[in-house]
C-alpha cells in the first residue's frame, strides 16, 4: 500500500511538473506565429512579384480596419477577441492558387476555411498587419511589414 501510494504521489508530481495543458497551448501559439509569418510572407512576396500592388484581396480593403481571413461573405465579425473585425472576409485563397503559400492557414483550435480565425490590417501607408484572434498563451500574436 504504500509502494502505492508513493508511485502515486510521484505521477502526480511529475504530471503537474510537466503541465501538459501548457505545453498543448505553447505548441499551438508556436503554430499561430509560423501562420502569420507565412501568410505575411506571402503577400509581400506577392506584391514584390507585382510591381508593388497586393493581392485584390488586400488592395480593395479599407484602410485602417481589421478584417478576418476566410472565405466568409458575411459573418466575419463574430468570434476574434484579438481585434474587432468588419463583417466581411479578407479572401486569401489567390495566394495560394498563385503559389505564394501552399494552403491559407487556419487556427490550430478553430480555424475553419471560412474563418481562419486569423485577420489581417492594411495601414494607408501600405503597412500590413496579420494577427490571431485567439491566442492561448496570454501575449498577441502579430506581425506586421
Amino acid at each position: 500500500m504504500i509502494v502505492i501510494a508513493i508511485i502515486a504521489i510521484l505521477a502526480v508530481v511529475v504530471f503537474v511538473a510537466l503541465d501538459p495543458l501548457t505545453r498543448f497551448q505553447d505548441a499551438r501559439d508556436a503554430q499561430r506565429w509560423s501562420d502569420v509569418t507565412a501568410v505575411l510572407d506571402a503577400a509581400k512576396l506577392d506584391q514584390v512579384d507585382n510591381g508593388g500592388s497586393y493581392v485584390a484581396a488586400i488592395s480593395g480593403l479599407t484602410n485602417a480596419l481589421y478584417y478576418s481571413i476566410g472565405t466568409c461573405v458575411a459573418g466575419g465579425d463574430a468570434g476574434c477577441t484579438a481585434q474587432v473585425t468588419q463583417a466581411a472576409c479578407a479572401d486569401l485563397t489567390a495566394l495560394a492558387t498563385g503559389g505564394k503559400i501552399p494552403i491559407v492557414p487556419m487556427d490550430p483550435s478553430t480555424g475553419t476555411e471560412a474563418l481562419t480565425d486569423y485577420y489581417l490590417m492594411k495601414a494607408a501607408t501600405g503597412v500590413i498587419t496579420i494577427g490571431a484572434c485567439d491566442p492561448e498563451g496570454g501575449s498577441a500574436i502579430t506581425v506586421s511589414r
